[in-house]
């Protein structure tokens, strides 16, 4: 990590170097080549309000993403766009959105943490201006293109401000800041985009970051320190590397956004981003491996704690995004609720988030806690959710599901506080940009393999329950035809034509199967949550060593 130069206005009192971080005995480390002296200035107000205004920033990313992604149909309908071009608005934003995140680390520590991020999320926001009035949807997709890849800068950044410019004592506490973007901010992106297009018209779920990223640029004005600018590192600028990396991401997030609508391999788009993707990324971790300027470093995979977290990560947050999918799908699918109608479900969840993440990151920041356990004990309350589901039927509305979300509310920050810990606690501090590009990477990831999965599991079990309804109904209708035809009976008064109510009857029994076969393909997918849970839980007690939180230097370490 870059050495931090205070501002000449804050460099009133003695700056207090970056402290190297406590580990267990057992915890292999790995850190990057050894840095020179890092400091940074001393912790206060500005610098609260800084981190503060970087959070911010973050978070009006995700709303940029949440926000239109959950109001396509709205977009789509007020723009004139078709179903299967509408796809790749999201495919392509969340692409160039993943990319990004690999690459940041290199061009915040070239730049400055505070010019960066003040560019990039000003260019955020003044790049949703036009994008109510793009003509056509290639340009909306250019447009979204560069819009992701302006909001996948900002995450990474958030990462190396919390660990780098909080105290010891509290750094934990950052981290959980940071599980904000991962737990409250998707959770709260129905409630808004309800509000918005209710109440101010299907122009602002475009122009809602607007005022919150202006507050978020004049907050990181005045907080974040003014560090040097390094443009001598462009004499070993990887051009490789972004050149075989940036596309290859870029094509394997696309086929896992795209890959169930086109049928995966039976297409040929799918099949080529798929090889091509998969060769140039190979070529990317190779060149990763050896070149002396790395965006991350692969080595890093050897440490058992690295492993095991960032493998979780992906999946915890996978597992958050398809129980957040689930209500949602259902609700709009069988009891036809708008989003307004079903926002409160996810305000459930999202609400609560502002408190239980300190709670967590106080009880993680204990050294008398082993915060595995704290990751496992969360892992079981999501399986407890998705026992809960697996009850779910044609019946449920909106309250039904307030039992799961409450039992996510715990879940959640229970689990990926701990994970980030894992991941991040048993680094060296010059570790720090080399570790927020790959954590953040996968994280964008894991919301990729969600899509993915929920997509594919959801249609291949629907389809094989609607067969088997299908199926019994016509092997056995006969059983019950003294009793007659209920649906023929109620709509016999609405048209004297025979075939008319005959038709309408086929229609509305087969919308019937749909809702039933889609019902028990969600349970399904709650039923595989539960073992995964139960899995992750049991893997992570024996998996990663043992983290302690910070402390300063002259805290001794425990044994043990």
């Amino acid at each position: 990590m870059q050495s931090a130069s205070p501002s000449p206005e804050r460099a009133t009192g003695p700056v207090r170097p970056v402290d190297a971080p406590q580990f267990s005995a057992a915890a292999p480390v790995i850190h990057a080549s050894p840095p020179g002296p890092s400091y940074i200035p001393p912790f206060g107000l500005r610098t609260v309000i800084g981190a503060l205004g970087m959070l911010l920033a973050v978070h009006v990313a995700g709303f940029n993403e949440h926000v239109t992604e959950i109001g396509l149909s709205d977009i789509r309908g007020a723009m004139h766009i078709g179903h299967d071009e509408g796809t790749w608005l999201i495919a392509i934003y969340e692409a160039f959105n993943i990319a990004a995140m690999a690459f940041t680390p290199w061009f915040y520590m070239t730049f400055s943490i505070y010019r960066f991020s003040i560019f990039m999320t000003a260019a955020m926001a003044l790049l949703s201006i036009p994008a109510p009035f793009m003509p056509d949807v290639t340009s909306l997709c250019i447009l979204r293109g560069f819009q992701g890849l302006t909001a996948g800068c900002l995450p990474p950044v958030l990462m190396t401000v919390m660990l780098k410019y909080l105290p010891p004592e509290i750094r934990v506490f950052g981290i959980g800041g940071y599980a904000m973007s991962a737990t409250f901010g998707p959770n709260l992106g129905l409630p808004l985009e309800a509000f918005w297009f209710e109440d101010a018209g299907w122009h602002w779920l475009y122009w809602e970051i607007i005022p919150l990223a202006a507050l978020s640029v004049a907050m990181m004005a005045y907080g974040l320190p003014r560090d040097p600018v390094h443009l001598e590192r462009f004499e070993k600028f990887n051009w490789f590397g972004i050149l075989t990396g940036l596309p290859a991401i870029c094509s394997l997030v696309i086929v896992l956004y795209q890959g169930d609508r086109l049928d995966w391999f039976r297409s040929p788009v799918i099949t080529g981003l798929t090889f091509w993707g998969v060769a140039a990324f190979i070529v990317f971790v190779i060149n990763e491996a050896f070149h002396p300027s790395p965006y991350f470093r692969v080595q890093y995979w050897k440490s058992r704690n690295i492993q095991a977290s960032l493998l979780s990560l992906v999946g915890i947050l996978a597992i958050c995004a398809l129980m957040g999918d689930i209500p949602a799908t259902y609700l709009e699918a069988v009891r036809g609720y708008r989003p307004i109608q079903a926002a409160p479900v996810s305000l459930v969840v999202a609400l609560p988030q502002l408190l239980m993440l300190p709670l967590i990151a106080a009880i993680c920041n204990s050294r008398k806690v082993d915060c595995r356990y704290v990751l496992a004990g969360g892992m079981l309350c999501l399986a407890g959710a998705a026992w809960l589901g697996t009850w779910l039927t044609s019946d449920w509305v909106r309250d039904n599901f307030y039992p799961l979300q409450i039992l996510q509310v715990f879940g959640q920050p229970m689990t990926v506080i701990p994970t980030l810990m894992l991941a991040t606690l048993a680094m060296g501090p010059a570790d720090g940009p080399f570790i927020s590009g790959m954590v953040n990477m996968l994280k964008g990831l894991a919301n990729a393999v969600a899509f993915a999965l929920f997509s594919a599991l959801t249609r291949r079990r629907e389809q094989y329950h609607s067969t088997m309804l299908l199926d019994h109904h016509g092997t056995h209708g006969l059983a019950l035809q003294g009793m007659g035809n209920p649906i023929s009976g109620q709509l016999s008064g609405t048209s004297p034509d025979a075939a008319h109510v005959a038709r309408n009857s086929l229609q509305v029994f087969h919308t019937y199967v749909h809702e039933q076969a889609l019902v028990l393909a969600l349970n399904d997918i709650y039923f595989v949550l539960i073992w995964v849970c139960l899995g992750y839980a049991a893997l992570n007690l024996v998996l990663p060593h043992r983290v302690f939180p910070p402390r300063p230097p002259s805290s001794a370490a425990p044994v043990g």
